[in-house]
């Protein structure tokens, strides 16, 4: 039993935290660890529910604890390979994450979502859909939820929806879902990952511990995962916007199609949806055959997707102010998300961008601005080497802002009626923020103040 083992928890954030509690709920008493020496162990402990006996440490970790630790728990954000981790890998700890641990706890069927992009509006509203069929739902993971602060709550008879990030996949072991989804993989989390090979095997982990019993939702217009769906183990169920399917999910003129292999199914009009752009389509696809896969009739994924709205941070319509609309798009943390919030913009558009750097190239994203993007305005590391990408396209309607107020006074001097100003800044949003919800909710509110 893991409850009987020495165990160090790395990192004390959200899941950190979350994978404490659960093990201290469970009987185990392990350490919580924080490299971070500025940090006071009384701010780490406020964080535990009062009483906890949980042990803090923090600062450099103890020469007795690398050696005794029996069983490490990564935070998402802490990397596996970082020097400290792979000098107790290779002293025979076991490396969990925290994805891992809280499988070792759940109960119920569970449908896993991954991709580089449109993973948190897939997975809230397979979410939905699940709700409008089952009694007992989760939707835990990367979407905000911790994993771990659910599992113990599950039964045999929940369902569960979870968005699993390319970092929590690193460190599973027999984290097995019985519906499995790839969305997309395009590149992302480099600086990470280091190769886009690398990137796309850990994304590929969802399914591998999945059989022929299981369920893989995949891709059929990404030629990655399209691929991917010739050597899966499981079932696999496609969707597609581009292409008319045997089997699957894919959408035919303007209708949302679901076959089963004999019978066809329509399941909705796209203009029946409350979501805006054709990556949304896919996303709608995607939840739409993974619910199918859950075992929930056609009728209520009807009735959850039509009734479904925007997730917040996701091209979240955010108020008109005269004439003109916001919209706050904080969540496209990389080009290719940017590229779709940017294609789903009906009005001439000025959209707010940079950020971290996660040395990746800009050219893409850059090039769906011709017709549709009047002013860019950056921020952030990457504003220069986006601005000279920019300017090599032809492109030089370009202004700087040194924080996120600048940006929006400038936007609102500049857009006239009938325009959008979009937040979609194509990076992520440290360095400037603590994550892109901050940065969402900032834009809002200055938008509200205007």
């Amino acid at each position: 039993m893991i409850t009987d083992k020495r165990i160090l928890i790395i990192g004390s954030g959200i899941s950190g935290v979350a994978a404490a509690e659960l093990l201290e709920k469970a009987g185990a008493v392990p350490v919580l660890y924080d490299s971070n020496s500025s940090l006071a162990e009384t701010e780490v402990r406020s964080r535990l529910p009062k009483g906890s006996r949980i042990r803090i440490l923090l600062g450099e970790l103890p020469e007795k604890e690398k050696n005794e630790t029996e069983v490490v728990i990564l935070s998402p954000g802490v990397p596996a390979d970082l020097p400290l981790v792979e000098e107790m890998r290779e002293n025979g700890t076991v490396i969990w994450g925290e994805v891992e641990l809280a499988f070792h706890f759940a109960k119920g069927a569970m449908a896993a979502i991954t991709g580089t992009n449109g993973k948190t509006t897939t997975t809230a509203l397979v979410g939905e859909i699940l709700r409008s069929y089952y009694e007992d739902v989760f939707v835990v993971g990367n979407i905000g939820n911790a994993y771990t602060k659910e599992a113990l709550k599950m039964s045999k008879n929940s369902v569960t929806a979870a968005e699993i990030s390319s970092f929590q996949l690193e460190t599973i072991e027999s984290f097995h879902p019985q519906v499995s989804a790839i969305l997309n993989i395009t590149p992302d989390h480099l600086n990470r990952h280091h190769t886009m090979e690398c990137y796309i095997r850990t994304k590929e982990r969802i399914a591998e511990n999945q059989d022929a019993s299981d369920t893989c939702v995949l891709n059929y217009d990404d030629e990655v995962t399209r691929q991917f769906g010739e050597k899966v183990k499981a079932s696999v169920l496609y969707f597609s916007r581009k292409h008319i399917l045997d089997r699957g999910v894919y959408l035919d003129e303007k209708s949302i199609i679901y076959v089963d292999g004999d019978k066809k199914t329509k399941v909705c009009e796209i203009s029946e949806l409350k979501l805006l752009g054709a990556h949304n389509y896919e996303n709608v696809m995607a939840a739409i055959a993974i619910g199918a896969a859950m075992g929930v009739p056609l009728s209520c994924i009807r009735s959850a997707v039509i009734g479904f709205t925007a997730v917040e941070h996701r091209i979240e319509f955010v108020e008109e102010k005269n004439g003109v609309a916001y919209y706050n798009d904080s969540k496209g943390t990389n080009t290719d998300a940017s590229i779709k919030a940017v294609e789903a913009m009906t009005r001439p558009t000025i959209v707010i961008g940079g950020g971290y750097d996660k040395h990746v190239e800009f050219d893409e994203w850059v090039k769906t601005f011709e017709g549709r993007v009047k002013w860019l305005v950056l921020m952030g590391a990457t504003a220069r080497q986006i601005a000279d990408t920019a300017k090599q396209y032809g492109f030089d309607r370009i202004a700087f802002a040194e924080n996120m107020e600048e940006a929006v006074r400038f936007c609102a001097e500049k857009a006239e009626p009938g325009d959008a100003v979009l937040l979609s800044p194509a990076c992520a949003s440290w360095g400037m923020f603590d994550n892109y919800e901050q940065r969402g909710r900032i834009f809002k509110d200055l938008v509200r103040k205007l």
